[in-house]
């Protein structure tokens, strides 16, 4: 290209090429010979570098530099020399808000009405952008800046997560020109699903030499950093920081723990009231802020029994170590930043939150989150609870804190994340820095703003008009509106005066001032809930002019308000794509219930050697069902041992593997208890059909059955397995082929290695059995694939 980028060259993307026009010579010595200099295409003068860090599940309450309890010193920095906004806005939930954050339109515009595991086929939350939806990081690459992300991302939809691809939704195709990081809600800080780009790697070390995600993260996000300044100085950057944390599992090592040890013994009660006068104090809340009651589905500290308060109180040590870990270590990604000499024109954005705190770790707390998600939380005893504390954040636990931790961190307001009607869900504090751009040192700034709001504000700081094509597509307008007339000025006139919220029914409208809101569904009640008819819920009014913690309900004194912002809300609701509203939680987990894409179908899948990373939207569903595992294998070995198949890990799933040159299916249920059935003798050496036959018992979800191993099609052991996982194995451990990755199933000696021998192919059948116990080489493969 040899002409200059102008405004609006640019609203075509790509820029289109503009070749030189003028007289061509027939030799490059000729006087007449006069051709520009080859422009490289970069953004406009001055525009800064921008990085976003965007923690997970962090409550309004949380982080010391807004009065929380937690030690966040890169934040209070950070604000120090910046800007504080105190009524930042996300969407209740963590894909949702990352999709809204990343287009810079409403969650539901861009069908992420909910996570992408609960796609349904509706426009709102069928879990897919449209095209004409380009993304900030698509839009910043087009015009020059160097991009990557580093961390979670939650925006893929289930049945394009595997190796297979499409990876048109992954972020090294939405805009990001590196990725690093994991393709799911959450992941183990020890045993990360990792991707590089769209590779599946494994972590760099392991738990016992010292690895933890978050650290790995920063340590990624800087060499990146370093790279891309050295051999492009010229080149501005948009980083994506957006750790795992402080998303359950808690993992934090111990030293980071143990700094809270005994602060929280006075419990969540006192600790909201100890906030609310720190908030205060710091002028993060406007005096006269009142705190929020308690509600009654919330039980208070005094009504939790007293032998279980020293898990409790672990529970939340345990965070505020995590949440302070992952603060240090964002901070060493700063400080690499002012080494480079690129703070001054670097514009960070630390929105300490994707929602309110997580309030999906039950009523005690839990020390295996899949329990939950699989409607078994009653399993975790107080007895079991205890007997585990010292577990608590190591790589033996998955865990999470009680409601009541949520709750308090999300102080001083209602409720909390998933709970979009009311600010404990929704508000987040965040902070922007920027030397270069911003004047004001630690100043606040109350106007109302959105995470929608973040890319207009990017592209107007960077002087990048919003574009009107992308990729040959008419782009629709950004929904969000640009707040950096704030950065100067506290004064500045709001930008935003309406917005709407909703996720799983809890509904709620801004409008200048007054919020009309309705909570709806519960969040810890995960599976089995019965909430009330839509029409039947009680909404609530009030005046945050004049009740900035929405603490005093003005429905009854105004019901023509009431009446004129619900109305707003269903206008709202139904441009956005909002509606059909659906408050369905883990019901949602099952495609075909949800109406949504299988990646696979059929009763039958066939898998090869090198097939790996397989979540568990990419292998055929076994639960509540009869199964058989059949592996064509040449077993060797002295003895033969190793991995056949497996799905899930330590804290639930199964596994098809060799140990000791016998045969070995190992059933874990939810961490809890783990069934082995085993061969009585060794398997012979050569060419083996090995299998594995479950006759479920049917009657319901969850229930046992009868296993039984057999060899060249003789059955050589059996047992019962008592019980199975009726809705999930785990959020992101994988099935891999002849191997195995992440956490193994069992402790056995062949559950944690690679096969021995070789596979030639491994088949899983559900559903109807022939009882012939042996698939026919000949047939194996094709009748397979014909029927998935």
């Amino acid at each position: 290209m040899t002409a200059p980028f102008e405004p609006e060259t640019r609203t075509i993307l790509p820029v289109p090429d503009r070749p030189h026009v003028g007289i061509t010579t027939y030799d490059a010595k000729d006087p007449d010979n006069v051709i520009p200099p080859f422009s490289r295409l970069r953004p406009p003068a001055g525009a800064p570098n921008v990085i976003i860090a965007l923690i997970d599940d962090v409550g309004f309450g949380a982080s010391s530099a807004f009065g929380g309890p937690v030690n966040t010193p890169t934040a209070e920095r950070l604000a120090g020399e910046g800007l504080r906004y105190t009524r930042f806005h996300t969407t209740a939930l963590c894909a949702p808000t990352r999709a809204a954050l990343l287009s810079g339109r409403n969650h539901h515009s861009v069908g992420m009405g909910n996570i992408t595991e609960m796609a349904t086929g509706a426009p709102g939350y069928n879990g897919v952008r449209s095209n004409a939806k380009a993304t900030l990081p698509e839009t910043l690459k087009l015009n020059g800046y160097a991009t990557a992300q580093f961390g979670k991302c939650h925006e893929v939809p289930p049945w394009e997560t595997s190796a297979a691809g499409p990876f048109d939704r992954w972020p090294t195709q939405s805009g990001f020109e590196h990725f690093y990081g994991f393709i799911a809600g959450e992941t183990h800080q020890y045993y990360p699903a990792l991707y590089n780009d769209t590779t599946p790697i494994e972590p760099p070390r392991t738990p016992e030499e010292g690895y933890h995600l978050t650290e790995d993260l920063a340590d990624r996000a800087i060499g990146w950093m370093r790279q891309s300044t050295a051999l492009q100085p010229d080149r501005p950057f948009f980083m994506y920081w957006a750790p795992g944390a402080t998303h359950a599992p808690h993992h934090v090592p111990n030293e980071w723990s143990d700094k809270y040890k005994g602060k929280f013994a006075e419990g969540w009660d006192a600790l909201r009231e100890q906030t609310l006068a720190r908030q205060l104090e710091l002028g993060v809340v406007p005096p006269g802020t009142e705190l929020t009651e308690r509600h009654d589905e919330i039980p208070s500290w005094d009504a939790m029994d007293d032998s279980l308060k020293p898990v409790l109180e672990r529970e939340m040590e345990v965070y505020a170590g995590f949440l302070e870990h992952t603060d240090h270590h964002f901070g060493r990604v700063i400080d690499a930043v002012d080494a480079l000499g690129l703070l001054e024109n670097t514009l960070v954005l630390y929105i300490i939150g994707d929602n309110g705190a997580s309030a999906e770790g039950t009523l005690r707390g839990s020390f295996s989150e899949g329990l939950n998600f699989n409607g078994l939380g009653h399993l975790e005893t107080d007895e079991f609870l205890s007997s585990r504390i010292d577990d608590f954040g190591t790589p033996a636990a998955y865990n999470h804190y009680a409601v009541g931790w949520a709750h308090a961190m999300s102080t001083p307001f209602q409720w909390t994340k998933q709970v979009a009607s009311h600010f404990g869900g929704t508000r987040n504090g965040t902070i922007a820095h920027w030397p270069g751009g911003i004047e004001s040192r630690g100043q606040i700034r109350n106007q109302f703003t959105h995470v929608i709001d973040v890319a207009a504000t990017i592209l107007d700081v960077a002087g990048i008009p919003e574009p009107v094509q992308v990729h040959g597509v008419t782009q629709s307008p950004l929904e969000g509106k640009s707040f950096a007339a704030s950065f100067a000025s506290v004064d500045a006139p709001e930008h935003r005066e309406t917005q709407y919220f909703e996720m799983f029914g809890n509904r709620g409208i801004y409008h200048k001032g007054w919020t009309a809101v309705t909570k709806h569904r519960t969040p810890w009640e995960l599976t089995g809930a019965a909430p009330l008819a839509f029409d039947d819920d009680i909404w609530e009014l009030y005046d945050t002019t004049a009740d900035w913690s929405q603490s005093r309900d003005l429905s009854q004194e105004h019901p023509e308000k009431l009446h004129e912002l619900q109305r707003l809300w269903l206008i709202e609701a139904t441009k956005h794509n909002v509606l059909p509203l659906d408050d369905r939680g883990t019901e949602r987990m099952d495609a075909e219930i949800a109406g949504r894409p299988q990646l696979i179908t059929g009763d039958t899948q066939i898998l090869f050697p090198g097939m790996g990373r397989l979540g568990e939207n990419a292998v055929l569903n076994i639960k509540n069902r009869s199964f058989n595992v059949t592996a064509q294998v040449d077993v060797s070995g002295d003895p033969a041992e190793g991995v056949l198949l497996s799905q899930g890990g330590y804290l639930g799933g199964w596994s098809f593997y060799v140990d000791g040159g016998k045969l070995k299916f190992a059933y874990n249920f939810v961490g809890l208890s783990t069934t082995a059935i085993t061969s009585g003798d060794l398997i012979p050496h050569g060419a083996r059909q090995l299998r594995a036959e479950f006759a479920y018992d049917g009657g319901g979800f969850g229930k046992g059955g009868e296993l039984t191993l057999f060899v060249d099609g003789v059955s050589v052991g059996s047992g019962r397995i008592d019980a199975t996982q009726p809705i999930v194995f785990s959020a992101d451990e994988s099935s891999d082929v002849g191997t195995t990755t992440g956490t193994p199933v069992t402790t056995d000696r062949g559950a944690g290695r690679s096969f021995t021998g070789s596979v030639e192919w491994i088949r899983i059948d559900i559903g109807a059995d022939d009882h012939s116990h042996l698939i026919p080489l000949e047939d194996a493969v094709r009748s397979a694939i014909g029927r998935q």
